[in-house]
């Protein structure tokens, strides 16, 4: 793919801005920018290269009155407004925002190079730390339940979609589906071991960001749950897809925040 090809193609994160800003009084369409913005890749600009184990720093700038950090969805971008080489680290927007929050500080996106280009000031960024460090499961259950089909808005079925597609590995499957209780159930298949924790915690999330405040519970259940033949039966299944192996070659020259074992921290 040549630069222009890639500066070119839209990212998730254009696409939801450019809805965010097609229906400026529609709080679903913020939601679902922010949702994107926790969930995409962002190529954060660094202010020195880091040393060894250290904490790294990004580079800060005094725009619009206010500090602001310098983050883009593609290397291709960054390297477009940056016209030179510059250190940088690769993380998620959940974990920029998690470690600006109480700094006072801002991140500005994709700036001059995107249709997606803009100006998050430090309250957006302490509303988006403070969003995702709340997320909590509504309920865990795992016990006998009474199978109905799923009557969930549109908004959240499709916040829950689109965060089960980013589960990749962790699970088989997963299920939706009505409960006699009067609440609502998404049930994952044969998750991997250790997987649990994280798995709830994206279904808050996909709930928090979907702007429908209504009980969900999570339920765990292994491949051979005799219970599965009735679940499926009026569920709505939504298949996770599997996981993808790294290429391990570009490990050893990565970027800060490209190796999932070492997390950099924020300075």
């Amino acid at each position: 793919m040549t630069e222009a090809t890639a500066l070119d193609l839209a990212t998730p994160l254009d696409l939801a801005h450019a809805a965010m800003e097609a229906a400026p009084d529609d709080a679903g369409a913020r939601l679902r920018f922010y949702a994107a913005l926790a969930d995409s890749e962002l190529i954060l600009m660094l202010g020195a290269e880091p040393e060894g184990d250290d904490p790294i720093s990004p580079a800060i700038y005094d725009l619009d009155g206010g500090r602001y950090v310098l983050a883009f969805d593609s290397e291709e971008r960054l390297a477009a407004f940056a016209e030179a080489p510059v250190p940088y680290a690769a993380l998620p927007g959940r974990v920029i925002a998690q470690q600006l929050a109480g700094q006072g500080i801002g991140m500005g996106l994709n700036l001059g190079v995107a249709p997606s280009a803009f100006l998050m000031p430090a309250d957006a960024t302490e509303w988006l730390a403070t969003t995702l460090a709340q997320s909590r499961p509504a309920g865990t259950v795992d016990a006998a339940i009474e199978p109905r089909a799923q009557t969930l808005p549109e908004a959240l079925l499709a916040s829950l979609r689109a965060k089960i597609l980013r589960l990749a590995g962790h699970a088989d499957r997963a299920l939706i589906l009505g409960t006699g209780a009067g609440r609502h159930l998404l049930a994952f298949i044969d998750a991997r071991p250790g997987a649990e924790e994280p798995l709830a915690k994206a279904v808050a999330e996909a709930r928090a960001f979907s702007g429908v405040d209504l009980p969900l519970d999570v339920a765990f259940l292994a491949a051979d749950d005799r219970r599965l033949p009735r679940l499926e039966a009026v569920a709505e299944v939504i298949p996770v897809p599997p996981a993808v192996k790294p290429d391990l070659r570009e490990v050893p020259g990565a970027a800060p925040g490209m190796d999932p074992d070492r997390p950099p921290k924020l300075r």
